[in-house]
């Protein structure tokens, strides 16, 4: 996820994919499944969240779904679990607010990624880039399930993209938010755990999602 961003009317590139995965026990029975999705293209990377367990069983559990991911050229990030990224050979962690980031930043960086996201004011998430992360995550659920209203989202994106050079992903809660966060100034657009529970194919909607990168926002979507 080195994309360098800008705004949208200095001409960045199209979006890329960001993927959460549902929160895995034994990933096997979610191999094929993960491996049509990733094989549609346009992904950057997935987002893996794994049931608690034992230390040697995620790093495990990591590897088994690093080996899916990285040879198609799909960036693996841990959800948290900063600690078991190097030996699991993930390419990075996820962390949710800015006391996670700070206290798991030292053992990531330079070899790993370090994304941010909970990042609940605009403060948050310049302390973010500031302390190094390599992108900030705006709009995605609390643990609790709670959004923040998608217009405060899309203002977030439109700031961000305006001023810093550290990407920025903005998270869909469905298809109909893929457009506008694209057009926001999103450099990756991530896809919640929704996308493993809908009737259509998971592979279906991740091109689906695709096609609406970097095309007009619609009324529709303008939430």
């Amino acid at each position: 996820m080195t994309t360098t961003p800008s705004s949208a009317p200095r001409g960045r590139l199209s979006p890329r994919l960001y993927l959460f995965t549902p929160a895995l026990g034994e990933p096997a029975a979610f191999a094929d499944k993960l491996a049509a999705v990733l094989d549609v293209g346009e992904v950057a990377a997935i987002l893996l969240r794994l049931q608690d367990t034992d230390e040697r069983t995620l790093v495990n559990r990591a590897k088994a779904v690093a080996a899916i991911a990285q040879p198609r050229g799909v960036a693996l990030l841990l959800d948290g679990r900063a600690e078991i990224a190097a030996r699991a050979g993930a390419d990075g962690a996820h962390l949710d607010g800015i006391e996670a980031l700070t206290a798991a930043i030292g053992a990531l960086k330079p070899e790993s990624i370090a994304g941010a996201g909970g990042l609940k004011s605009r403060h948050d998430a310049m302390l973010a880039a500031e302390s190094g992360a390599d992108y900030v995550m705006f709009g995605e659920p609390d643990r609790n399930g709670h959004h923040p209203p998608f217009e405060a989202v899309i203002e977030r994106i439109g700031w961000w993209a305006e001023v810093f050079e550290v990407p920025c992903v903005g998270y869909a809660g469905d298809l109909d938010e893929v457009s506008a966060l694209a057009q926001a100034g999103s450099d990756f657009i991530a896809l919640g755990d929704w996308l493993w529970t809908q009737e259509a194919a998971p592979s279906a909607l991740v091109a689906a999602a695709a096609k609406y990168l970097g095309e007009p926002a619609s009324p529709a979507v303008s939430k």
